[in-house]
């Protein structure tokens, strides 16, 4: 199973960017799943988790500004992020709780996406 995040890039001060996260191998269904991000000399923090029946969380720092959403025919996950600050600049994680099939059976386990930069500056 992999997890492939894009959409980094660099924007100014209060643009917009959104992020794609596709799950992809021998997947069984997917749970929970979510964005995290780590700012330089900083520790990886959450930035948004979504259900698998959509039941969203937010840190407070980014609530009202970035929208997270899935599409689970697709095993994609999004992170809109608008209004966009110097301190959002970071690498993001795409994290996903999934169920595979492996050797006639299925386990659960927790994956990673590579990261995704982004910066936001002037």
């Amino acid at each position: 199973v992999q997890l492939q995040a894009s959409g980094g890039g660099l924007v100014q001060p209060g643009g917009s960017l959104r992020l794609s996260c596709a799950a992809s191998g021998s997947i069984v269904s997917i749970n929970s799943m979510g964005w995290y991000r780590q700012a330089p000399g900083k520790q990886r923090e959450l930035v948004a988790t979504i259900t698998s029946n959509d039941i969203t969380n937010y840190a407070d720092s980014v609530k009202g500004r970035f929208t997270i959403s899935r599409d689970n025919a697709k095993n994609t996950l999004w992170l809109q992020m608008s209004s966009l600050k110097p301190e959002d600049t970071a690498v993001y994680y795409c994290n996903a709780d999934i169920r595979v099939y492996y050797g006639g059976t299925t386990y659960r386990n927790d994956y990673w996406g590579q990261g995704t930069l982004v910066t936001v500056s002037s």
